[in-house]
Formats: structure tokens, C-alpha cells, sequence
């Protein structure tokens, strides 16, 4: 069943006073916003993507930076971090994402989402989608491979800090490739899920929040994601802690799995409520109005 996109013309000033009482969108006008900025994201050039995904997997370092600082500042030298331990520092593990989502910078896993979401109704628009795909996931490789390289080969870090960064990568590493494409899935499916959310979001706030709660739900549960799991891997396989083709063996079902859980799980399903709820306003029922009693009684005099 097709769905038309609306487009939009060039949004007028912003009235501060009429912010305040936005009315909460509907699920065609998240659509709408989310294809919308699909259609700007494939108009642009394979250079511009190709650099901004590097930028992306870069920023993306700051979750593995965040969380390791936490895990190493809190752990007695000597000791395992315990439970307790990395709780506080998944508490930072959203950084990257927070970074990535509001400065634009292109992340894959929400590249599953947005031109997606544009290809259901506009199919020649698959293959750019395609394209994109093909430049921002080379890029955002190479920007968390440039993190590594910065943490485990300079003095910028402190060798707990490092090894704190390795440590998770080695825990990422050792489950089998059905473990990890199955955590892709839930982890592409959230992060999905949170571009879906911030396209609806009225506030810089709210979508803070949005991206921080959802976001510390896949480090918490040590969700694989392809990019932001990279960084930590790869500070590993630099330090000579893991072999490089662990992090390919890694890569491969993660990948798999981000794009399965944000394709099926959020784009085909929220494109399904949009479609099949495209009359949800025509259908809606009417508000009851009181009728005035004066006009009553002159209706029937």
C-alpha cells in the first residue's frame, strides 16, 4: 500500500510563546519528519558522508572513554570491578550517542531507521540508501579505529583507563556469533528506536533525555553495537590483547544484527502504524460540545 509524503516547505520563525503548547505529534508526523530527513541525508555527497561517519565513529568513543574513566577511577587496583561498579559506569556509556545524535554527525545504526523509513514509500530511492550505507559504515570503522589508535597507542590515557577500554572490548568478544547477532538485534532495534523518538521530540532537553535513557539500557545490557563496541574491541586487538580477525569474526553478526533489529523491529513496524493508521484523524471521535442553554431555548422558540 503506498504512502505519499507530504513536503514540507521551509519552516517560518520560531515563536517562542507558541513552543510552550506544541500538541504531542501523531505517528504520520513523526513519519513525515523521519523521511524528510532521510531525503536530506541521501541528497548529500559521498565526501560529505564519508566525513561526517568518520566524525561519527570518533565521537562514538566517548561512550567506551566515559564508561572505562568510571569503571578504572572506581575499581581498587588489583581487584575486579564489581557489579556495582559497572552500573555507575554504563551511567556514561551514552555520551557518544548524545554527541553523535544532536551534532548530526552520521552513526549507522540510525542510517537502519531514516532512509528506510524513505525507501518504503519512495523505493528509487534504494539504491542511495544503499550508497549511504556502503560510505558510512567503512567511516564510522575507521573513526572508532582512529579512537583506538589515540587511547592505546599515545600517552593521552592512563594505562588503567586503557585497560579498562580493552576489558570491555575482550568481554564483547568472547561470546559466540549467535549471542552476538541476537544483543545486535536488541541493541539495533533501541538505538532505532531512539532516532524514531528524537524525530518526534519538540526540545534539545527531551531528546537528551530520550537518547541517555534509552542508550544506557544497551550498556547496560552490554547490547553488541557494531560502532560503539568497535572502539573498545579494537583499543584490545592494539594492545595485543585480541587477534585481528576476532574483531571481523565480532563484526560481521553485529552488523547483521543492528540491521535487523533496526529494519524490522522499528522501521517496518512504525512505517505499518503509520500505514494502516493513515485515517486514525478521520476516525477519530469527535469531542463532545455542551450546547449552550440560552441557544437551546431559542432553538425552541
Amino acid at each position: 500500500m503506498p504512502y505519499r509524503l507530504r513536503r514540507y516547505p521551509p519552516p517560518p520563525p520560531v515563536n517562542q510563546d507558541a513552543q510552550k503548547n506544541l500538541e504531542r505529534p501523531s505517528a504520520q508526523d513523526i513519519y513525515e519528519q523521519v523521511a524528510n530527513n532521510a531525503r536530506q541525508e541521501l541528497g548529500r555527497s559521498s565526501i560529505s558522508l564519508a566525513i561526517s561517519g568518520l566524525a561519527g565513529g570518533i565521537f562514538m568513543g566517548l561512550s567506551a572513554l566515559g564508561n572505562a574513566i568510571a569503571i578504572a577511577l572506581l575499581t581498587t587496583p588489583g581487584t575486579v570491578p564489581s557489579h556495582t561498579i559497572f552500573f555507575v559506569g554504563k551511567m556514561f556509556y551514552p555520551l557518544g550517542f548524545i554527541v553523535v545524535i544532536l551534532g548530526r554527525s552520521q552513526l549507522f545504526t540510525e542510517n537502519t531507521l531514516y532512509p528506510v523509513a524513505l525507501v518504503l514509500a519512495e523505493k528509487k530511492h534504494f539504491w542511495k540508501t544503499l550508497r549511504l550505507w556502503a560510505t558510512v559504515l567503512p567511516a564510522n570503522v575507521l573513526g572508532a579505529l582512529s579512537f583506538a589508535a589515540i587511547a592505546a597507542l599515545t600517552t593521552a590515557l592512563k594505562p588503567e583507563i586503557v585497560q579498562a577500554i580493552a576489558g570491555l572490548g575482550l568481554e564483547a568478544i568472547h561470546n559466540p556469533a549467535a549471542t552476538i547477532f541476537w544483543s545486535g538485534v536488541m541493541g539495533g532495534w533501541i538505538i532505532a528506536t531512539v532516532a524514531w523518538l528524537v524525530s518526534g521530540s519538540h526540545s534539545i532537553t527531551g531528546s537528551v533525555m530520550i537518547i541517555w535513557m534509552l542508550t544506557f539500557v544497551v550498556g547496560l545490557g552490554n547490547f553488541a553495537h557494531c560502532i560503539a563496541t568497535s572502539g573498545e574491541i579494537l583499543t584490545a586487538i592494539l594492545i595485543g590483547k585480541a587477534a585481528w580477525s576476532s574483531y571481523f569474526t565480532w563484526l560481521l553478526p553485529a552488523v547483521a544484527g543492528n540491521i535487523c533489529g533496526g529494519v524490522g523491529m522499528v522501521t517496518l513496524l512504525e512505517y505499518g502504524q503509520v500505514i494502516y493508521g493513515g485515517d486514525a484523524d478521520a476516525e477519530a471521535i469527535a469531542p463532545h460540545v455542551k450546547e449552550d442553554p440560552k441557544q437551546e431555548e431559542s432553538t425552541k422558540a
